[in-house]
């Protein structure tokens, strides 16, 4: 974890990996509930038997489990200790590269892309995030992520 005392400390990284993340373990149990969450019960995700006899060879995450990770991976990377809050903006690109089975590990490469003042004192960062499946060089997905703090 890295820690950051100010939000121009953490602006002035533009152009430079940041932060990685913990690892996490993706579980079935994680999977399931996204699927009751969302309504996306494909059995390639929530039919472990039918699973494996697919073309993975057992279930993999969702995409947007996946994605949904994102503010973990940033709660375990890095703080701002005189920033009260942050908000998720929204996403610019997202691209779903590679499966994600379920007992994967997973982490995230945060790099810094750009950096801009906002109303509030607050600025708002644009981030590429890398999330890599532990012993694969393929990212399994990469995100442009938009954040704004506040200080």
């Amino acid at each position: 974890m890295k820690t950051f005392q100010t939000l121009s400390e953490l602006a002035s990284l533009v152009g430079q990996e940041v932060a990685v993340s913990d690892w996490i373990t993706i579980t079935q149990q994680q999977v399931n509930l996204f699927a009751e969450a969302t309504g996306d019960h494909q059995w390639i995700h929530v039919d472990v038997e039918k699973a494996r006899a697919g073309p993975f060879g057992g279930p993999i995450a969702h995409g947007f489990l996946t994605l949904s990770l994102l503010p973990r991976f940033f709660e375990s990377s890095f703080e701002v200790v005189q920033s009260r809050m942050g908000v998720n903006y929204g996403l610019n690109k997202v691209r779903f590269m590679a499966p994600v089975p379920v007992g994967s590990r997973l982490r995230a490469r945060m790099k810094l892309l750009a950096c801009t003042p906002i109303d509030n004192d607050g600025i708002q960062m644009t981030w590429e995030v890398a999330i890599e499946r532990e012993g694969h060089a393929k990212p399994v997905c990469v995100a442009e992520s938009l954040s704004r703090r506040y200080p």
